[in-house]
C-alpha cells in the first residue's frame, strides 16, 4: 500500500451511467418491455406523493452516495402519476412494476393496449386505476386482466364506449365456469366507478347492478342517456346498490326530471348526491329532496349538491 494512501474503497453497488438523456440514465429502445424490468424510471417522469416538485436526480456529489432515484421501496411509491404524457416509454413503464403502487394514473395518455396489458398483469397489488380520456382500443385491456385487488376505477370521458364495450367489460370472462368467483363479472370487488361523459344506456346500468354489486361511489355525470328511468333502476328493492350507495353523481344529465327525486329516499346511506347542471331539476324541488333526506336533512353548500355530515 502507498504511504498516504488509505484503505482502498470498495466498490460502489450502483455505478453511474454514461449521460444519453439528459437525466444521468442511458436511453433504451423503444420496444415492448418484456425484458426491461430492472430499467429505472426516469425522474422526469414521477412525483414522490406529498412532494411538490419534480424528483431531481443531480448525480452522484462523492464517493458513497447512490442515486436515490434507484430506490423502489413500496412506501415512497403508493401512488404514481404519468397523466398527460403522449407516450410511455419501456424504462417508464418498467420503473412502475418496480416500485408496485396502489394507485396509478394513466388519465390522457398514448398507453397502448399490450402496454396497459402487460402493466396490470404484473400489478396484482393494485387497487386504484385512472384511464380517464384514453382510447377504448387501450382501455379494452381490462377484459383480459386479472384485477383481483381493484376496489377503483376511473374510466371518464373515454370516446367511442356504448352498451357492446361495457358489456365487454362487466361481463365474466368468457371461460368462467358456474360457481366460480369471478361468476359476477371482473369488476366485482370494485367500490368506486367513474364513468362521466359515457354513452351508457339503461341496459348498462343493468349490467352494472348485477356485476358490481358492491359500489359505493359512482359517477355517471354528463351521461346524456341517463335520464328518470336510470334512476328508478339504481333505486329499485331489487337493486344492490340501494343500500351501498353512499356518494351518486348525476351533475350535467339534462334527461332528469323532478318526478325521480322522491326516489333517492330510497338509498339510506347516501352522503352525497350531486345534479349541478341538470336544466329539467328545479332548485326547489331540489331544496325540498334536501330538507327530507334519506333520511335525515342534507345541506346544499352550492345549488343541487347535497350532502350529509357523516
Amino acid at each position: 500500500m502507498v504511504e498516504g494512501w488509505g484503505r482502498p474503497r470498495p466498490p460502489l453497488l450502483l455505478q453511474a451511467q454514461p449521460v444519453q438523456s439528459g437525466w444521468g440514465f442511458p436511453d433504451l429502445p423503444s420496444r415492448t418491455p418484456e425484458l426491461e424490468d430492472s430499467s429505472p424510471l426516469s425522474s422526469e417522469e414521477l412525483r414522490l406523493p406529498g412532494h411538490t416538485r419534480w424528483l431531481q436526480d443531480p448525480g452522484p456529489r462523492g464517493p458513497d452516495e447512490k442515486p436515490w432515484l434507484r430506490c423502489y421501496d413500496k412506501r415512497l411509491w403508493p401512488r404514481m402519476d404519468l397523466s398527460r404524457r403522449k407516450s410511455l416509454t419501456p424504462p417508464m413503464l418498467s420503473g412502475v412494476v418496480r416500485r408496485q403502487p396502489r394507485a396509478l394514473d394513466l388519465s390522457w395518455t398514448g398507453v397502448s393496449k399490450k402496454q396497459l396489458m402487460w402493466l396490470l398483469n404484473r400489478l396484482q397489488g393494485l387497487q386504484e386505476l385512472v384511464l380517464s380520456g384514453c382510447s377504448w382500443l387501450s382501455v379494452s385491456a381490462l377484459g383480459s386482466a386479472p384485477l383481483p385487488a381493484l376496489r377503483l376505477l376511473d374510466l371518464r370521458w373515454i370516446e367511442d364506449v356504448k352498451d357492446s364495450q361495457l358489456r365487454e367489460l362487466l361481463l365474466p370472462p368468457p371461460d368462467t365456469k358456474p360457481g366460480q368467483t369471478e361468476s359476477r363479472g371482473r369488476l366485482q370487488g370494485v367500490a368506486e366507478l367513474r364513468l362521466a361523459g359515457l354513452e351508457l344506456t339503461d341496459a348498462s346500468l343493468r349490467l352494472l347492478l348485477r356485476h358490481a354489486p358492491q359500489l359505493s361511489a359512482l359517477d355517471l355525470s354528463h351521461c346524456a342517456h341517463v335520464g328518470d328511468p336510470s334512476v328508478h333502476l339504481l333505486t329499485a328493492p331489487t337493486s344492490p346498490l340501494r343500500e351501498t350507495l353512499v356518494h351518486l353523481n348525476l351533475a350535467g344529465c339534462h334527461r332528469l326530471t323532478d318526478h325521480c327525486l322522491p326516489l333517492f329516499r330510497r338509498c339510506p346511506r347516501l352522503r352525497r348526491l350531486d345534479l349541478r347542471s341538470c336544466r329539467q331539476l328545479s332548485p326547489e324541488a331540489c331544496a325540498r329532496l334536501a330538507a327530507a333526506g334519506p333520511p335525515g336533512p342534507f345541506r346544499c353548500p352550492e345549488e343541487k349538491l347535497l350532502l350529509k355530515d357523516s
